[in-house]
């Protein structure tokens, strides 16, 4: 709900892309920048907690915004700087759910438990998105973050019920020094840092289409906010069903491949999308990237899974997801002055990050699991 209402919120409200790009940039940037920390903070204190905390934040700075907007004194600036602060714990709920996976699921149900995993995501982004983009719609974009922020608590409420799993994770000394060694352990690891360089580019271009679909939408083809939701809905259906059936499969020694695939698919989406002059194009294209979702997902999670030691499942992945977001806040910022110019050179950028993505993993990440693959512990732990 929170990516479909915000981007259009800022739309509907201010009518400026580039506010949209700069309040997509600032929504994720800070969280990015203090992932190492919240790592320590996951492996040190647990997981379910610190979740909580985050998904509590985030309906609280959701209220604020709806309540100052509603009241009319959410002037931009402010608005910048609740997204800014709010999003300072999002690598809490990013790599804190994230990790549970692979503690609570046997090693051989890693691809079953991704598939669960990319799956809830997807389901997610099926209901949530169309019901967002109505609400934003019908009673305007206020009342829709509101009720992602009544969403958030709802789910901090369910996970307050869910005990932490007993972990190997040892940690002496700070939690700064921690987030540094879990920091060291993710750069040195050629696995998740051949992730890093490849998510990172290819999430340039979804950051960009974050804002440019939207704006391709509403102008271009002279739809709604309803429909801007209906057709991220229907990316999270055909996302669904590329999950639950790659899920059911054995990827070992084929992660590589999978990622490679999936995003050759979501170039070739994207390339659609400058070309669009109807919603029927821009549908498929969204429906091809849906399919592309799931094994990326899977090949992505098992493969971070099986090449990360799990005493630095918390360090590892808060920094390793948050490399691999880095492109998103970087896509969403110069996204807008690029549709401001033209929102056809906007996608045909994406098309390019995209495109460049396909040769990181090739290049970066050892084809094998052995020892080059994965780092040993920083010395200090």
């Amino acid at each position: 709900m929170l990516f479909v209402a915000l981007v259009l919120f800022v739309l509907q409200r201010y009518h400026s892309p580039q506010l949209a790009g700069a309040t997509a940039f600032m929504a994720a940037l800070p969280g990015v920048v203090v992932a190492p920390v919240a790592g320590a903070l996951l492996d040190r204190y647990g997981r379910a907690r610190l979740v909580v905390l985050d998904y509590t934040v985030a309906a609280l700075s959701l209220g604020l915004i709806a309540g100052l907007s509603a009241a009319h004194l959410l002037a931009a600036p402010a608005l910048l700087a609740i997204v800014a602060v709010a999003s300072l714990t999002n690598p809490l709920s990013w790599a804190g759910a994230r990790s549970l996976f692979p503690i609570l699921a046997p090693r051989h149900l890693w691809e079953r438990a991704n598939g669960l995993d990319s799956s809830g995501h997807v389901i997610a982004t099926l209901l949530a998105s169309p019901f967002a983009g109505t609400l934003v719609g019908v009673v305007g974009g206020e009342w829709a973050l509101a009720a992602s922020g009544a969403v958030y608590l709802t789910a901090a409420a369910v996970m307050l019920r869910l005990p932490d799993p007993r972990t190997t994770a040892r940690q002496v000394g700070s939690v700064l020094g921690n987030a540094w060694l879990g920091l060291l352990y993710t750069l040195r690891n050629p696995t998740l840092r051949g992730l890093a360089l490849t998510l990172s580019i290819y999430n340039v271009g979804n950051g960009i289409l974050t804002i440019a679909v939207p704006v391709l939408v509403l102008g271009r083809l002279h739809s709604g906010p309803s429909t801007v939701g209906l057709l991220w809905g229907a990316m999270g259906g055909a996302g669904l069903a590329s999950a639950l059936v790659t899920g059911r499969f054995n990827t070992e020694g084929k992660e590589r491949n999978l990622i490679v695939g999936a995003i050759l698919l979501g170039t070739v989406a994207t390339a659609l999308l400058p070309l669009a002059g109807s919603l029927a194009v821009v549908t498929a294209a969204l429906v091809l990237l849906g399919l592309a979702t799931g094994p990326f997902d899977i090949g992505l999670f098992t493969l971070r899974q099986r090449r990360t030691d799990p005493a630095w499942f918390g360090r590892a992945f808060a920094v390793s997801m948050s490399l691999n977001s880095a492109g998103n806040p970087i896509g969403s910022a110069v996204a807008g002055p690029l549709v401001g110019w033209s929102v056809s050179l906007a996608l045909w950028v994406a098309v390019a990050f995209a495109l460049l993505a396909v040769v990181f993993p090739i290049l970066t990440i050892p084809a094998r699991n052995g020892r080059s693959a994965v780092a040993s512990a920083p010395s200090g732990i």
